[in-house]
């Protein structure tokens, strides 16, 4: 009969035993496991993760439409003013308003800059009256409180729709 056994041996005076590293499953997975866990596994944190977002976040997709916002309301705050005072300058930037598309802010006032050097300073104008509105006069607590409230009735709405159409609740009526 044999017997197996496991016996404690002291460790020498003055020696302590080594401790274990803890090496955490991890290190022997192969790299498609641990690629595939990174994209399965995001970080734990507090925002959604919003995919197809390579070239920048949903919030400077935001402030693209925003500035693109802004330069349109420059063009008509400038148009607005010289239609009073400059009738001249008021003609020539409506009919350039009328060639170039103002959705484009960039590219809009890139083209008036190089347009003529009379265009040049309503471009510049424009660029003062942008940053102007954006920086004084725009209410961004208003903006988000009507976003908010938005969301929340076209959800509301959208799906109260969808009940009464497929509940086939017909209105009494």
């Amino acid at each position: 009969m044999v017997s197996s056994g496991c016996a404690v041996l002291p460790h020498p005076a003055g020696v302590a035993p080594r401790r274990r590293q803890h090496v955490p499953a991890q290190a022997f997975w192969g790299p498609e496991r641990r690629r595939r866990l990174s994209f399965e596994a995001r970080p734990r944190c507090h925002k959604m993760y919003v995919p197809g977002f390579g070239e920048g976040s949903p919030e400077k997709k935001a402030a693209i439409s925003l500035l693109n916002f802004f330069n349109y309301l420059a063009v008509r705050i400038v148009l607005a003013q010289l239609e009073s005072y400059n009738r001249e300058a008021y003609v020539e930037l409506k009919e350039f308003t009328s060639r170039n598309s103002v959705n484009d802010a960039d590219s809009f006032c890139k083209n008036l800059i190089r347009e003529s050097p009379r265009h040049k300073a309503l471009a510049m104008r424009i660029l003062e009256v942008r940053s102007a509105y954006m920086k004084n006069d725009f209410e961004w607590d208003n903006l988000k409180k009507l976003s908010f409230k938005m969301v929340d009735e076209a959800n509301i709405k959208l799906m109260r729709d969808y009940v009464l159409e497929t509940s086939h609740i017909e209105d009494e009526e």
